[in-house]
């Protein structure tokens, strides 16, 4: 497992009980976890100070319950990046802190590379990946459906310093965008996917993860550039395992590029425990 263990503003303090215990800079959240299965006694007294604790409905969704005073949002700092994080209407805070090992791992790729690098970031969220490759040194086209989403992924660009850099802003369906790059024959180096397992486009357009992604990675395979760099995916769904993203990736990409892929899976270590919570698996494609 490849593990996200740089952090300094954020802990995953303890996990039990379908929840996680998480400290965000000086908040500390209680959100839930379906896949912490074990009911181990919650030892941490932060569980009973936490400034707030997110409670599923029966009915989907859910709400949070605010223990404690804090601020509406806050700022939390990874390496040189910073990010604004806040509690969602869907128990998200708007950063996925599992991902900063795969920021890494492009940042060192882009940074080596001694080349300009187009890197393109994929259902691109509130823009970690984003940052973190452009703050590398390479131009970036970051796309998400979602409008909220990339105007919060501006306003980290702008925390970060970063607001100068060459960024392309993009709110449009991930497919139809991808099919708009291969007519007007832009090509990318670096490609970054971290689809939903479940969601909708800019105008209602259905996302299955299992029935959506084979069709997008053969579009993806047109728009590599011929010296590519890297393709990362990655995968919350058990039924895409990372050996079935291996064999996807290999029967798309690997069909037009003699690549090498590894999967694992990716996690945040656990304070209370010691041992490390999994968080998703990500495939990366290096080319030959």
């Amino acid at each position: 497992m490849r593990l996200s263990d740089k952090w300094k503003d954020y802990e995953l303090l303890d996990c039990s009980d379908g929840e996680r215990l998480e400290r965000w800079g000086d908040v500390t959240l209680i959100r839930p976890d379906p896949q912490i299965i074990w009911k181990e006694a919650k030892a941490s007294q932060e569980w009973d100070t936490a400034h707030a604790r997110y409670i599923r409905s029966d009915k989907g969704g859910g709400v949070w319950d605010y223990r404690r005073k804090l601020p509406e949002s806050w700022k939390i700092n990874y390496k040189n990046l910073t990010f604004l994080v806040k509690p969602t209407g869907f128990k998200h805070t708007g950063l996925f802190p599992e991902q900063a090992v795969n920021w890494d791992y492009c940042s060192e790729l882009i940074s080596s590379a001694h080349r300009p690098i187009n890197v393109l970031n994929l259902f691109a969220y509130t823009g970690g990946a984003t940052l973190a490759c452009a703050a590398a040194g390479a131009c970036v086209c970051h796309c998400d459906a979602v409008k909220g989403m990339v105007d919060w992924a501006k306003t980290n660009a702008k925390l970060s310093g970063l607001s100068d850099k060459p960024i392309r802003w993009i709110v449009d369906d991930a497919n139809k965008f991808i099919k708009r790059e291969i007519r007007r024959g832009v090509r990318y180096d670096g490609i970054i996917l971290d689809p939903p397992s479940y969601g909708r486009g800019t105008n209602g357009e259905m996302w299955k993860l299992e029935d959506s992604i084979y069709g997008l990675m053969c579009d993806i395979t047109q728009i590599l550039s011929d010296k590519p760099l890297f393709v990362l995916l990655n995968s919350y769904t058990t039924g895409l395992s990372v050996s079935v993203m291996s064999y996807l990736l290999q029967m798309t990409v690997g069909r037009r590029f003699d690549i090498e892929i590894i999967s694992e899976e990716i996690g945040l270590p656990v304070k209370q425990t010691g041992m490390p919570l999994p968080c998703g698996s990500t495939a990366i494609i290096s080319f030959k």
